[in-house]
């Protein structure tokens, strides 16, 4: 029976997909560092579509590990009671007022 790799080096998938993004990427930059001397050597430019190919691998892995990094935002519709709009106010509340007569005035609010 085959153990999983991620078992036995005790790494999560996704950190292993992290991983794998992260060595194409410095991968591809050895790439694009290299181009330059072999374009002088042999006159050809075949590092940078090799540096191409490894960043669009790299992309692919990071579109699937970025749900799971980056949360989504959506919208939340804020209302009041019942679906009335939202009320806002400020309630002074004087020190002399005491906690039955605070409440009374905090009800009449409502």
């Amino acid at each position: 029976m085959a153990i999983h790799p991620c078992a036995s080096d005790d790494i999560t998938p996704l950190e292993l997909m992290l991983k794998i993004m992260h060595e194409l990427y410095a991968e591809a930059e050895r790439c694009a560092a290299n181009a330059d001397q072999s374009a002088d050597l042999f006159g050809r430019a075949d590092g940078n579509e090799t540096r191409i190919k490894l960043l669009n691998m790299a992309a692919s892995v990071g579109r699937h590990v970025a749900p799971y990094i980056h949360p989504r935002l959506s919208a939340i519709e804020h209302t009041g009671k019942d679906g009335a709009p939202l009320q806002s106010g400020v309630l002074v509340v004087p020190s002399a007022m005491s906690m039955d007569e605070w409440e009374q005035a905090a009800q009449a609010k409502r």
